[in-house]
């Protein structure tokens, strides 16, 4: 079954493929190469998609489930893309019991897609993270590096249509 949060077409590069399997070839057979290989793919691609898994688990010699296992245990790798403005909003407790499920679900609305997902012009991600280690400004939400504090939901807008807007 096809996952909703992938719609976004792969679409890998020559170019892309051939650094890929250059960061392959400089890791086989060394042990616990999954990991630096598939930081190498991301640090490629942006993500991981199963496109670049099943190369990475063909380049290696390993099982697609052991790839897939790998990257979606680690927090580091992402299986979606990502847009260009990526908005992560913390559910940590602090934030979460100061208001910040109701800052995603207003995020989520302004720019059209759900935690998780990107949006369709591929613009803007939005990602629901555990405690990003603000917890004095709770409610907090990142976008791309900068850390927005002391949030409430009918104040957001104008910051997010920086960011939205300054990319179009």
């Amino acid at each position: 079954m096809p996952n909703k949060k992938t719609l976004v077409p792969f679409r890998g590069t020559v170019e892309q493929k051939a650094q890929l399997e250059a960061a392959i070839e400089k890791h086989k057979g060394t042990e616990g190469a999954a990991v630096p290989v598939l930081q190498e793919a991301q640090a490629i691609y942006g993500y991981l998609p199963e496109e670049v898994q099943m190369m990475v688990a063909d380049g290696l010699g390993i099982s697609l489930s052991e790839v897939y296992g790998i990257a979606s245990f680690y927090s580091q790798f992402t299986l979606n893309p990502r847009g260009k403005t990526q908005i992560a909003v913390c559910l940590g407790t602090a934030c979460y019991v100061k208001g910040s499920g109701d800052v995603l679900e207003h995020v989520c609305k302004k720019v059209g897609c759900q935690a998780g997902e990107v949006s369709k012009d591929g613009q803007v991600s939005v990602e629901a993270t555990r405690c990003i280690g603000a917890c004095g400004l709770a409610p907090v939400m990142t976008v791309n590096d900068d850390v927005y504090g002391r949030l409430k939901p009918d104040e957001i807008d104008e910051t997010l249509d920086q960011y939205i807007n300054s990319e179009k």
